[in-house]
């Protein structure tokens, strides 16, 4: 299964969102990393949130697994957890698993499914597992669907860009700055390639 996008897909991306392709490929160095879309066995690259799964589930569960369901983030484990930890959190609250897991290339949280163009969350799953196009077509929606996130895009506003996608702790992890120096990154690339 095709685990990255090409330039003519990141081209098709930018044109919809009216911002340079850089700035669509900034995202997916920042959230998908050198993972791509799907590990080896071709399941969606996720990342399970035990604290959002603390809160869907009204912290009901932590007591029973902490690990998986803590009112306070972190515990992730490796990326190769990943998909056994949603599996776990699954055979409690099989929703509130899926609305807590960040999905594909550009890690969008289940809980997005309605912005992200899906019209259920067990569309937006299937759609994250059937291929690459869907996780950039889910992408392209869910910045579209947030005026304040596609003008930070297009103007290349990082800290508030990182607000709207990654949430209010986005500085936690500087996700701003990796943003702009992924972006820078890839526009050196694009000169030198030209």
């Amino acid at each position: 299964m095709k685990r990255f996008l090409s330039r003519a897909d990141y081209e098709a991306a930018a044109e919809k969102l009216a911002c340079e392709t850089e700035a669509v490929i900034a995202i997916s160095v920042v959230e998908g990393a050198d993972r791509g879309a799907f590990d080896d066995e071709g399941f969606p690259t996720v990342l399970f949130e035990r604290h959002l799964f603390h809160r869907f589930t009204g912290g009901s569960w932590d007591a029973l697994i902490p690990g998986l369901s803590a009112a306070d983030a972190g515990g992730y484990g490796s990326y190769r957890e990943q998909k056994t930890r949603l599996a776990q959190a699954s055979r409690y609250d099989r929703e509130a698993a899926l609305r807590a897991t960040s999905w594909g290339l550009f890690q969008i949280l289940g809980d997005n499914w309605r912005s992200a163009g899906a019209e259920s969350l067990q569309g937006f799953v299937n759609g994250m597992c059937s291929g690459v196009e869907y996780h950039l077509t889910a992408l392209v929606h869910f910045i579209l669907t947030s005026p304040a996130m596609t003008s930070a895009l297009r103007d290349k506003r990082w800290a508030t860009f990182a607000f709207h996608y990654n949430g209010p702790r986005f500085e936690q992890n500087k996700y701003d700055q990796h943003l702009r120096q992924a972006y820078e990154l890839a526009i050196d690339r694009a000169r030198r390639e030209a």
